[in-house]
C-alpha cells in the first residue's frame, strides 16, 4: 500500500457491530474487509453511555482514551479496569463481556483490534519533538491531539497517515500526541 493521509471527516459514524454505539473506521486489512474477515482494524469510538463492548471471539483487542474522563470496564463479571488515562493502552480478549460505567460523561477512544494467530501488534504513545518511523512494522500513525507534520502532510487532530514507510519524517507541534500502530503479520495470513 502506498501511504495515505485519512481525514477525520473521511470516516463517517457507523454503529457497533452490536448496535449500541458508534465508531469511525479509520482503516482495515486487508483492504475492504469486513467484520468477519479484517486481519486487523483500527476505528476510533464514541461511548456516551453504559453501553457492554461489541464481542469479538478470535480477536485481540487495544485500546487507549483519546477526549474524557473515561470509564470503569468490567471485564466478564469480575476483572475491573479503569480507562482514565488517556493515551495509555490497555489489552483485552475481543470475546470477554465487557460492560462500562462512564466516569463524567460521554468520551472517545482508540481502538486497535488483531486477528488472533494471525496478527500481533501494539499501539505506541509519541509525544513532541519529533520521531521519524522505526521499522516496516508501523502500519499507521493517528494524530490524536495537536498537529504533526509528515513527509505526506500536515495531520490535524484525528487524521491518520496509513503505511508509513521507514524514514518517514514526522515533526510533532508542542503539545501534539501521536499513536503509532505497530501490526505484523504471522505466515500464512
Amino acid at each position: 500500500m502506498s501511504p495515505r493521509i485519512i481525514r477525520a471527516a473521511d470516516c463517517p459514524p457507523q454503529p457497533w457491530k452490536n448496535g449500541m454505539g458508534r465508531t469511525r473506521e479509520i482503516a482495515a486489512f486487508p483492504p475492504g474487509a469486513d467484520m468477519a474477515s479484517f486481519l486487523w482494524r483500527i476505528s476510533v469510538a464514541e461511548v456516551d453511555s453504559a453501553a457492554p463492548f461489541s464481542v469479538f471471539p478470535g480477536v485481540d483487542r487495544h485500546i487507549a482514551l483519546l477526549d474524557g474522563a473515561g470509564f470503569s470496564m468490567t471485564l466478564n463479571g469480575a476483572h475491573k479496569h479503569q480507562l482514565d488515562r488517556p493515551y495509555v493502552p490497555f489489552a483485552f480478549p475481543g470475546e470477554a463481556s465487557v460492560t462500562v460505567s462512564l466516569i463524567d460523561g460521554a468520551t472517545r477512544d482508540f481502538n486497535l483490534m488483531l486477528r488472533r494467530g494471525q496478527a500481533v501488534g501494539r499501539i505506541d504513545t509519541w509525544l513532541a519533538p519529533a520521531h521519524e518511523m522505526p521499522g516496516d512494522d508501523v502500519v499507521l500513525i493517528y494524530c490524536a491531539r495537536g498537529e504533526a507534520e509528515t513527509t505526506h502532510g500536515v495531520l490535524q487532530a484525528g487524521d491518520a497517515l496509513l503505511s508509513p514507510r521507514p524514514g518517514t519524517k514526522l515533526e510533532l507541534r508542542d503539545g501534539t500526541v501521536v499513536l503509532a500502530v505497530s501490526v505484523e503479520l504471522r505466515s500464512g495470513s
